[in-house]
C-alpha cells in the first residue's frame, strides 16, 4: 500500500466521514454576519476552534478540510490546527483552488482557478501538517449547459491539480460539483453527471493520475431545486449510484459526497438509502460542510454561553451521518 493509498483508505474507511470547514473568507464572513456576529479573523478561528474541539469528533470524522486563513492559525491552546487533528487522530486537509471565476466564451459558466503556484503551495501545506487537499468545479445545467467548453477546462484543472498534489505527497479529492440550481429533471441531473464523471477520469488516466491515492468527491443525482417533479430518497439513491457504476473505476477507493446545498437531514437520508444498494466497489461517505457545521453555526451565533450547544448540534449531524454508512 502506497503512502498515498494508506491516507485515501484513512479518509473514507471506519464509517468516518470528511468535514468540509475550508469557507472562503468571504463566505465565512457572511455566514458570520448572517447569525450576528461581527466577521474578523478572531470570530472565524474561534468558530473553527468550536468545530474542531467537538468533543469525540474523531469517532464520526476522518478528515477535516481547512481553509488557507485557518491552517496558518493556532488554538487557544497554542496548538496548530493540523497539529491539534493529528493529537485527536483526524487528519488536516487544505482547500488549494482559488475559486470559480467566469469562463471566457462560455456566458454564465465557470473555471475553477489556482493552478498558478500550486506545487510551491503544495509544499508549504505539507510543512504545515496538511496531508490531503480538495479543488472544487462548478457545472451548471441550463438549456444550453453544460458546454463541451466548460466541462474540458474544468476536468483539466481538476486532473492537474491532482497530479500537483500527488507529486508533493497530498491526496487529491477530486470535487467536480453539478450544481443542483435550476429546474432541471433527476434523468437531466444523472446524464450531466455521468457525462462529467466520464470526462474526469478519461482526464486523470491522461495525466497519469493514481486513482488509488484519490477521493471522489462528487454530488448526489438530484432534481433541480426548482424543479415540479422531485424524486424519492429511493430514486436519488439509485440514480446517484448507476452514475458512478458507468463512470467510476474500482481502484478509487472511496466516494465522499458533497451535500450540494441538500437540507442537512435529507443529505443523509440519500447517503443511507444508497448503502442499502447492491455491493459496491468503493467505500460511499461524505464530505459535508453547510450540512455539518450549518447547526452548529445556528446554535452558538458567537456566544460563548452556547458553546456546548453548538457543539453538540455539530455532534449530532456527524454521529447521524456515520450512522448511515
Amino acid at each position: 500500500m502506497s503512502a498515498l493509498n494508506k491516507i485515501a483508505q484513512t479518509l473514507v474507511s471506519d464509517k468516518r466521514g470528511i468535514l468540509a470547514a475550508d469557507e472562503s473568507i468571504g463566505t465565512m464572513s457572511a455566514r458570520l454576519e448572517g447569525v450576528g456576529v461581527e466577521p474578523t479573523a478572531e470570530n472565524r478561528r474561534v468558530y473553527r476552534e468550536l468545530i474542531v474541539t467537538t468533543p469525540r469528533l474523531s469517532e464520526s470524522i476522518s478528515g477535516v478540510i481547512l481553509a488557507d486563513e485557518t491552517i496558518h492559525q493556532k488554538l487557544n491552546n497554542g496548538r496548530t490546527f493540523p497539529e491539534y487533528l493529528e493529537d485527536i487522530g483526524i487528519l488536516a486537509g487544505i482547500k488549494v483552488d482559488t475559486g470559480a471565476k467566469p469562463l471566457a466564451g462560455a456566458p454564465d459558466e465557470k473555471i475553477t482557478e489556482g493552478l498558478d503556484g500550486l506545487r510551491e503551495r503544495v509544499e508549504e501545506y505539507v510543512r504545515l501538517g496538511a496531508t490531503f487537499a480538495k479543488w472544487r468545479a462548478v457545472i451548471t445545467i441550463g438549456d444550453d449547459a453544460p458546454s463541451d467548453r466548460a466541462v474540458h477546462s474544468n476536468v483539466h484543472a481538476l486532473a492537474r491539480y491532482a497530479g500537483l498534489c500527488q507529486e508533493g505527497g497530498l491526496v487529491p479529492i477530486v470535487e467536480p460539483e453539478v450544481l443542483m440550481d435550476g429546474t432541471h429533471t433527476l434523468a437531466r441531473c444523472q446524464q450531466v453527471t455521468t457525462a462529467v464523471l466520464k470526462s474526469v477520469f478519461e482526464e486523470l488516466d491522461l495525466l497519469g493520475v493514481q486513482l488509488d491515492g484519490i477521493v471522489l468527491k462528487p454530488n448526489m443525482v438530484v432534481a433541480g431545486a426548482g424543479s415540479a417533479q422531485q424524486p424519492t430518497v429511493e430514486d436519488v439513491a439509485r440514480a446517484t449510484v448507476e452514475a458512478l457504476r458507468e463512470t467510476v473505476p474500482a481502484s478509487v477507493p472511496g466516494i465522499a459526497f458533497l451535500s450540494g446545498g441538500q437540507r442537512p437531514e435529507v443529505a443523509t437520508q440519500h447517503l443511507g438509502a444508497m448503502q442499502k444498494l447492491d455491493p459496491l466497489p468503493w467505500e460511499l461517505t461524505y464530505s459535508f460542510g453547510r450540512a455539518l457545521v450549518g447547526p452548529a453555526l445556528e446554535a452558538w451565533r458567537g456566544d460563548e454561553t452556547n458553546w456546548v450547544a453548538g457543539q453538540e448540534a455539530l455532534s449530532g449531524r456527524a454521529v447521524a451521518n456515520a450512522a448511515a454508512r
